[in-house]
């Protein structure tokens, strides 16, 4: 199967036109020093991990089983919300226009898991979102006990998780929830696993010059980070809830960027709001 990369359009896996001064000197010393190195808790769990159901990963694959869903319905925003999805292997081919006819104006597409899976769909649904009129993101599913941070960034970037200012193509995203496979949280103690996000971040940032968006729970998040409020001034957010409202937070967060409301309707995939309107959304995209 070849790479999604050598079929997406060049939007998809171009890197940022901004000068190499913008990417700061701190934030490559903070990668050496931080993050490249694989975590010792990760090794031990599992360094030769291969996961064997990759096309049953998705953002929000495990949210259901671990927390439930409360009733859809009921928003009331303080903001104007965009509408959008997320889309992996699971939907297959999909109809764009379709989407976009009925209101879709952003895709979040799961590029890759780890550093053996890609997306067969990938170009199909990132390039066709794209030729649709949407605004769309890839997004890769973390296994923190696989291979450290800087590693499978350097994966996803890869492999569809680019990014380039043409203003329809939102920051590479990192989907980290409820281990598929096993222990919650990987193996990993709440320090490790701060350090393997930091490492991923640092690493899409520094070779796409925009620090990724972050999917998470505000459960996950509490349990395997210990809630850390470090990362909330340079991420966005894309909280995971299937209620009414977004909820609590995690700590660093004031407002959630996107919002994962439900795990069907209207669009194929999961449904989910950007917190504002379509300039914002584009506003976003273009960094």
């Amino acid at each position: 199967m070849s790479s999604p990369a050598s079929t997406a359009s060049p939007a998809s896996t171009s890197r940022s036109p901004r000068p190499a001064a913008l990417v700061a000197t701190a934030v490559s010393a903070l990668l050496l020093a931080a993050g490249t190195a694989l975590p010792a808790q990760a090794a031990a769990a599992g360094q030769d991990f291969r996961p064997s159901h990759p096309e049953r990963d998705f953002a929000g694959s495990t949210v259901v089983a671990h927390e439930g869903s409360g009733p859809a319905g009921g928003l009331q925003p303080l903001v104007t919300q965009t509408r959008g999805l997320d889309v992996s292997s699971y939907q297959g081919n999909v109809n764009w226009s379709s989407v976009a006819a009925n209101g879709g104006r952003f895709a979040y597409v799961k590029a890759t898991e780890g550093t053996g899976y890609t997306n067969p769909y990938f170009a199909q649904q990132y390039n066709g979102s794209y030729n649709a009129g949407l605004i769309r993101g890839a997004y890769h599913f973390a296994l923190p006990n696989a291979s450290s941070g800087a590693t499978q960034a350097s994966y996803f970037v890869g492999h569809g998780g680019g990014w380039s200012a043409d203003g329809k193509t939102l920051p590479p995203a990192l989907d980290i929830e409820y281990n598929p496979y096993g222990a919650t949280c990987y193996g990993l103690s709440q320090s490790a696993m701060v350090s393997w996000i930091a490492s991923f971040s640092n690493t899409v940032h520094n070779l796409t010059g925009r620090y990724p968006t972050i999917y998470t729970t505000t459960d996950w998040w509490t349990t395997c980070t210990g809630n850390n409020g470090g990362f909330g001034g340079t991420n966005p957010l894309w909280i995971a809830r299937y209620n009414t409202s977004p909820g609590t937070l995690p700590n660093g967060w004031s407002y959630q960027t996107f919002w994962q409301n439900a795990s069907s309707g209207t669009f194929p995939g999961d449904q989910d709001y950007f917190n504002g309107a379509v300039d914002r959304l584009q506003a976003l995209a273009l960094g």
